[in-house]
């Protein structure tokens, strides 16, 4: 009898102390192909996934929908089977769809999914032997546009015959009774641009932890596997009569060279200024500079794991991959957040 006690005793204690298998990896979202990869890194740090944008999607009226930003990963002999997945992201501006009847969005779901199969052609003829399982659509919905972009994601799924993921915000994981639960494989829960910039001028605009924290606590568990995204970025936007002008690529060093701070993130333009020959400030100008700590990443990662009830084969991702990365990001640093959600 004391055998069998200490065999199950041991059991639970083996299950509770056993590490959640995840998954690593990263978006990539910018429009240069993928050349600014660094490859050793991502392997380094054992990343065997990438989220990359192929392209975006807008309506006009003298073209109806129509894609931009179209990008062909250009990632040759590093791409392998047991080495890297690349999974084609394609963003959808939620304002198509007041425009889009069942039979344009029948037309848009070929579309997508003929342009997504000869981007990867075209991209890794080398390798007919690579297989891409899995799509992913990015798109702001709202309770409006829900019954619209659920039929699309319906469509997509049925003429790729993929697995079809889509991103998740903050506010339709807290409220699917508003918001509909999509119907696709599963989601990936986008935990960053969770305030208005100008709404709460205090606040980092990428990641606050307090507001993550609302939207998590309390809230029944999301009834699709749920993947989870943090932000490893900065970024530096530019106001003009306090109105939003654009994202600009500027950091925070050289900003402080030409402007006053006038509180935490936030500097005034001075006098006119122009840098690098094709930026223009005008005095009175504003300039948010906004980056995540590691301190609110780790914050966010406990939150996460708090709340969701996170399984095995989750997928971590990280937000994103650039040039930039591993010069403001050590690999100390990227490991451990990875480590924290076992």
């Amino acid at each position: 009898m004391k055998k069998i006690i200490f065999f199950w005793v041991l059991v639970l204690f083996i299950s509770c102390n056993e590490k959640r298998q995840m998954e690593r990896a990263f978006y990539y979202w910018r429009n240069d192909a993928g050349y600014d990869i660094d490859f050793e890194k991502v392997k380094k740090l054992d990343a065997k996934k990438i989220y990359f944008k192929f392209f975006e999607v807008d309506y006009s009226e003298t073209v109806g929908n129509f894609p931009y930003s179209k990008n062909r990963p250009s990632l040759g002999s590093r791409v392998t089977e047991d080495s890297l997945t690349v999974v084609p992201t394609i963003f959808i501006k939620n304002e198509i769809y007041q425009y889009n009847t069942e039979k344009d969005l029948d037309k848009l779901a070929d579309n997508i999914v003929f342009l997504v199969d000869k981007y990867l052609k075209e991209s890794f003829n080398e390798k007919p032997d690579i297989t891409f399982n899995e799509i992913q659509i990015d798109c702001d919905w709202t309770k409006s546009t829900k019954d619209k972009y659920f039929y699309l994601l319906k469509q997509i799924k049925t003429k790729s015959k993929k697995t079809v993921s889509c991103t998740l915000r903050l506010y339709p994981y807290a409220y699917p009774d508003i918001m509909g639960v999509p119907p696709v494989d599963k989601v990936t829960l986008m935990c960053y641009n969770l305030i208005k910039p100008l709404e709460e001028k205090s606040k980092n605009a990428i990641l606050d932890t307090n507001e993550l924290e609302k939207y998590l606590k309390n809230k029944k568990e999301y009834p699709l596997h749920t993947d989870i995204a943090l932000p490893i970025f900065g970024w530096t936007q530019l106001y003009k009569n306090n109105r939003f002008a654009g994202l600009i690529d500027i950091n925070e060093e050289t900003v402080a060279k030409f402007a006053k701070k006038t509180e935490p993130m936030w500097y005034e333009i001075t006098k006119d200024t122009v840098v690098n020959y094709d930026t223009y400030f005008r005095k009175g100008d504003q300039v948010k500079c906004e980056t995540v700590t590691l301190e609110q990443l780790n914050k966010a990662a406990d939150l996460l794991k708090k709340y969701l009830k996170i399984k095995n084969n989750t997928t971590i991702t990280l937000f994103d991959l650039n040039g930039e990365t591993f010069i403001n990001r050590k690999d100390e640093e990227l490991e451990a957040l990875y480590n924290r959600f076992l």
